[in-house]
């Protein structure tokens, strides 16, 4: 499935920190952040959880929420929340469902060897369920400034 702007985003329902559920149903009426990286406490994964929680007053004056998603499991995002305070929810996809659905789930390469891995990427998804915004092959300087502009542009 390819997800484009313009058209719904495809529904998920995924297990979250502190053992709870995330859907994009049980988020309608609000713009959401669906941003996919490889691991929990990676260094490039680290420094993107921390822009986006450093950024927190921003996004919640404009009521967005922010789910981070890997194949961590629910266990591994509570300690990689509590290590660095980070204020949102993080969603397992542990069987990649999600994660193939967005597209995110995509052949890799490094020093020669290919493999399947999260490739890091951000929707931002309108409180109707429409993409608005699609980031592929995320650079993280300078992401989340690009993330929040394009949000408070809804």
């Amino acid at each position: 499935m390819s997800v484009e702007i313009g058209k719904p985003a495809p529904a998920f329902t995924m297990p979250t920190d502190g053992g709870g559920k995330v859907s994009l149903a049980a988020l309608k009426g609000k713009p959401v952040i669906l941003y996919f990286y490889p691991k929990d406490d990676t260094s490039g994964c680290t420094k993107e959880a921390c822009g986006f929680r450093d950024a927190m007053p921003d996004f919640a004056r404009i009521h967005a929420t922010i789910v981070g998603v890997s194949k961590d499991s629910v266990a591994s995002h509570d300690r990689f929340k509590a290590k660095y305070q980070l204020p949102f929810i993080l969603a397992s996809d542990a069987d990649n469902d999600v994660t193939e659905r967005y597209g995110a789930w995509v052949e890799k390469s490094m020093y020669g060897r290919k493999y399947m891995g999260i490739e890091r990427s951000t929707f931002v998804i309108d409180g109707k369920g429409i993409v608005r915004a699609v980031w592929r092959k995320v650079k993280v300087p300078g992401h989340v400034e690009e993330v929040l502009k394009a949000v408070t542009a809804l």
